[in-house]
């Protein structure tokens, strides 16, 4: 389903009125929104281009200025880059009156190249390297994440200390229980709807407070760019509700976190390339080599799926997390599961990454995987079934940010595909992020050590 404006349809809207802001919009590093808002008929008379300050690739959850990157720094001035609007992706956004929205890539401002590590860059280059091969990368990601009572603002000046759930229980499949949740998940259902999004469901997850939210498989980037709009959504409807959600891989220790799985299959000629009906469980040998790549990289690309300190605390065994990076048919305790066996639809399921991940670099670093996989044409070990938590000689998905990150910076496949400027990119990322938890003194150090150090 396609964005749903043209330049023709909006021009049209705002002549009568109905539209009167379009925000033009990048995704920075951590799969945010960052732009500006344009006068309607300013953006008419002026969408060729516009600019932003280059440290928009080059900060943190907390937009500090991060020093060590190579393309920007104090050093280099902070200049700009060049935000192109992709007309393609121009939607009405129904849950802000009289708006629109436009993704943009960006580009040097002085070469007028893409920037190479910025998130849509780095998956624009894959999908273009699978279809030199001839095929089209279509993917799905389904969304969890927790609302709450209190809003944003109450919220951060209790410093998160008294967080309410809107439900007192597991809500899983629950319809009666989830109920008192439909003045926010309804909105989001049409609102998302009206945004050219085609949701499918929502339902309540396994936790108190937890929804997931289904949208129709696309193509890659199509998925991604319906990803981060499903996020801000989210968020900006709880918002206009009193409420608030977070997406964080892993809200409390005692909670169950929140994942984004990622579907994937790769087509050819308008049909699902992955399927041999004659096949085991229906997978095509392509298929199987995809599987393959992705499972031996699956260490490297752990970073780029679960991309800060908090992230690792997901991957607790009987949580419906994986911990090994093993393929299975229709097992939630694997790492990758294959759906769909012995139909149309097969394809694979990647069950690591968490809510916080950011999408487009989620997505690129599974289909260069999944590419050498069939580069190489590297043959699938056998299926791992049962329960897989306690399949002790399984391969371990990374534990912490560190080994992934290490992983990341040590990975020939992922150089040679990103490049070495985007990988060490995303590994100072990583490192900056570890640098920030080690020095912050944490409530459990405080209650632990106080008295009894």
């Amino acid at each position: 389903m396609p964005a749903n404006l043209t330049l023709e349809t909006l021009k049209k809207a705002v002549k009568s009125g109905e539209i009167d802001t379009v925000t033009v919009a990048l995704v920075d590093m951590q799969g945010r929104l960052m732009g500006k808002r344009f006068h309607a008929a300013h953006f008419l008379d002026n969408h060729d281009e516009t600019h932003c300050c280059n440290y928009l690739l080059a900060t943190d959850l907390e937009m500090t200025t991060v020093q060590g990157y190579r393309a920007s720094s104090w050093q280099t001035g902070y200049g700009d880059y060049t935000m192109k609007p992709d007309l393609a992706s121009l939607r009405r956004i129904p849950w802000a009156p009289g708006t629109a929205l436009c993704m943009v890539d960006l580009y040097d401002h002085h070469t007028h190249d893409l920037v190479p590590h910025a998130p849509r860059s780095v998956l624009r280059r894959q999908i273009e390297r699978a279809e030199a091969m001839g095929y089209v990368p279509m993917m799905a990601t389904e969304l969890e994440f927790f609302l709450f009572a209190e809003g944003y603002k109450d919220l951060f000046d209790a410093r998160y200390a008294a967080l309410t759930p809107t439900a007192r229980h597991n809500v899983d499949y629950a319809i009666t229980s989830t109920f008192a949740d439909e003045p926010v998940m309804r909105a989001l259902r049409n609102g998302l709807y009206g945004a050219g999004i085609p949701v499918e469901n929502s339902k309540g997850e396994a936790e108190a407070g937890q929804h997931e939210i289904n949208v129709k498989y696309s193509d890659a980037l199509d998925t991604a760019d319906m990803h981060v709009l499903v996020k801000a959504a989210t968020k900006e409807i709880a918002q206009a509700h009193g409420q608030s959600a977070t997406f964080m891989a892993k809200y409390h220790h005692d909670r169950a976190g929140s994942s984004s799985h990622v579907h994937q299959s790769l087509f050819k000629g308008g049909k699902n390339a992955f399927v041999d009906k004659n096949a085991e469980h229906g997978m095509s040998d392509l298929m199987r080599a995809f599987v393959a790549g992705q499972l031996e990289h699956a260490p490297a690309i752990t970073a780029f799926l679960a991309p800060y300190v908090n992230s690792y605390k997901r991957f607790v065994t009987g949580m419906f997390a994986p911990t090994k990076a093993v393929w299975s048919v229709d097992n939630r305790t694997a790492g990758f599961r294959v759906c769909g066996d012995h139909t149309q639809g097969v394809r694979i399921e990647c069950r690591i990454g968490g809510a916080d991940l950011n999408p487009y670099l989620a997505c690129a670093a599974l289909l260069a995987a999944g590419l050498d996989g069939i580069e190489r044409g590297l043959e699938l070990g056998p299926e791992i079934s049962g329960d897989i938590y306690s399949a002790g000689d399984a391969p371990e998905i990374p534990k912490t940010l560190g080994a992934a990150a290490e992983a990341m910076a040590g990975s020939d496949m992922l150089r040679a595909a990103f490049g070495d400027d985007v990988v060490d990119h995303y590994h100072r990322a990583a490192m900056w992020e570890i640098e920030e938890q080690n020095r912050v003194v944490t409530d459990w150090e405080l209650a632990r050590g106080f008295e009894r150090a």
